[in-house]
């Protein structure tokens, strides 16, 4: 165990030193150090409670999920009527009191029409999600179950996170946490960022793009008061001083099957504007809306404001459409990141909002490294009192390891918190429990009467069973972090992992390494241990 050719001594050097190097940008930073540019800069990101930034709490409201799978009912029903062979008239239609409700023009269409009906009332999971009853033969009323609204809002948090992780993704904006809190909450830290107003304008931007057309059979007066005929909705215009308009509620197209979205400026007019492109589905029902409603107007709607209704001078067949509507350069930006990261399921609303400044973080930083820094030294003086110039070789180790950790956090671009410092200094304490057992073995093989080279050799080899038994569990109880853990609780267990590892590489091999060359150099006849 004590053989170490040439080319495993290079090989190991190698390894140690190209990870401590890559710690020196993050030192360097930490020191306040310019770093030059031309040369590699990986660093630790370090988390919100270090670097400050701003933390925000999300929420949706049930009552729109419940809303929008009406809405959704709605449309659906009409289009299996509508297409039914032969066609089902129905009329009355309600959503009032959250059910939706209608009569069948003939009543010996019931059976027909539930067996139409039926089959998406179980939606793609095995929970029900809608009851169905007839009410005097002609009426059929359908009502959402608690089981399909909870799984409809579990399934739209999920998706809602992904979106919100998406957009925080597309600024650039390096290791958010965007956790699920709950069952209708969703947790965002961005480290770095002060000012949160253009976070939250981005995240509260549900970016429901709708197309609908312009119902131009409703009476002026009727939409200035707010009345919308059977059939459609008053949406009002988002610059608002353009007033109302009335749409169709059902028939349109919605922007859930864009592909891309990107800002740009119009070639006529210079002024800024959101180029999208649907897919070949998307596109193909907007080729068939503006080619069926040619020279009518049609409302380009996103959030429930309209941006513009122009007209349909001619089909739109490309799959292609531009969005104007007095954007600026930003706010175009804005609008085609969060068009590219998918529309939100559910609406959002800010309900807590704190910024952290990076005065707390500094503070926080000079703590840990008072600690580390005293922890250090603490187990350094221990280390060479008890074992001498062992304890020197197992205080070079811990310098590595250190370093080591540092550089390879950074290369993984992992984040560095509070809970992740804690994890450095029992870094450090662990560190040289390896180097303590194989010490400790080393001089009881010597106390027996073994030689110098034989009583290192079966110090290394007994004690280095024990240490990679101990480690092993230690491996498994990070990953568990890991894995289930989240924020705060998975940065320490990353710390906690790649620590492991690095100590037992610097505390075990690197110290091996030393021990032996000095053995072969120096061949003593007794070790002070």
């Amino acid at each position: 165990m004590l053989d170490f050719p040439l080319w495993k001594k290079l090989s190991l050097w190698a390894v140690t030193l190209a990870a401590s190097l890559l710690a020196l940008p993050s030192l360097a930073n930490v020191a306040g150090l310019d770093w030059p540019a031309a040369l590699p800069d990986p660093q630790v990101n370090l988390g919100l409670d270090l670097a400050g930034g701003s933390h925000l709490l999300l929420e949706a409201k049930a009552a729109d999920v419940r809303a929008q799978r009406l809405e959704n009912m709605e449309e659906t029903v009409r289009q299996l009527m509508r297409t039914a062979t032969p066609r089902i008239r129905i009329g009355d239609v309600s959503t009032a009191g959250g059910e939706l409700s209608f009569i069948l023009d003939n009543a010996a269409d019931i059976d027909r029409a539930r067996g139409l009906i039926e089959p998406v009332m179980q939606g793609q999971t095995t929970v029900r999600e809608w009851e169905l009853k007839v009410v005097d033969g002609q009426r059929i009323v359908l009502t959402q179950t608690d089981a399909g609204v909870g799984q409809a809002i579990d399934d739209a948090m999920d998706s809602a996170t992904e979106v919100v992780r998406r957009r925080i993704d597309e600024l650039g904006t390096r290791e958010p946490t965007i956790i699920r809190q709950g069952a209708t909450r969703i947790v965002v830290q961005v480290p770095g960022l002060q000012d949160p107003q253009g976070l939250k304008d981005l995240l509260g931007k549900t970016a429901q793009l709708e197309f609908k057309l312009v119902d131009i059979n409703a009476l002026p007066t009727e939409v200035e008061a707010g009345v919308a005929r059977a059939g459609s909705q008053i949406v009002p215009f988002a610059d608002g001083q353009s007033g109302s308009i009335a749409v169709k509620r059902l028939g349109g197209i919605r922007g859930d099957s864009l592909t891309d979205a990107k800002a740009d400026r119009d070639q006529q007019n210079g002024q800024s504007v959101v180029t999208i492109a649907f897919d070949a589905q998307g596109g193909a029902k907007f080729a068939k809306l503006t080619t069926e409603n040619t020279g009518k107007p049609f409302a380009i709607i996103l959030d429930g404001q309209v941006l513009s209704a122009p007209n349909i001078n001619e089909p739109i067949l490309g799959g292609r459409a531009q969005i104007s509507g007095s954007f600026t350069p930003e706010s175009a930006n804005n609008l085609a990141i969060a068009l590219r990261s998918g529309a939100l399921p559910v609406p959002l609303a800010v309900v807590e909002e704190r910024t952290v400044g990076p005065d707390l973080g500094a503070d926080s930083i000079r703590k840990g490294l008072i600690a580390m820094g005293i922890g250090s030294l603490a187990v350094i003086a221990l280390m060479i009192v008890s074992y001498g110039r062992f304890g020197i070789y197992a205080t070079v180790a811990l310098v590595f390891n250190v370093l080591m950790l540092l550089g390879l956090m950074a290369l993984g671009g992992f984040t560095l918190s509070l809970p992740g410092i804690a994890g450095f200094v029992i870094t450090i304490g662990a560190a040289v429990d390896a180097n303590v057992l194989i010490n400790e073995r080393i001089r009881e093989e010597r106390a027996r009467g073994r030689r110098v080279v034989a009583a290192v050799e079966t110090g290394y080899k007994e004690a280095s069973r024990a240490i990679f038994d101990a480690n092993l569990t230690n491996l498994i109880s990070a990953v568990a972090l890991g894995m289930f853990g989240t924020g705060p609780v998975r940065g320490f267990a990353v710390v906690l992992f790649i620590g492991i590892i690095t100590s037992v590489f610097t505390g075990v091999t690197l110290t091996r390494m030393f021990v032996a060359g000095w053995l072969r150099k120096a061949r003593p006849n007794d070790i002070n241990i």
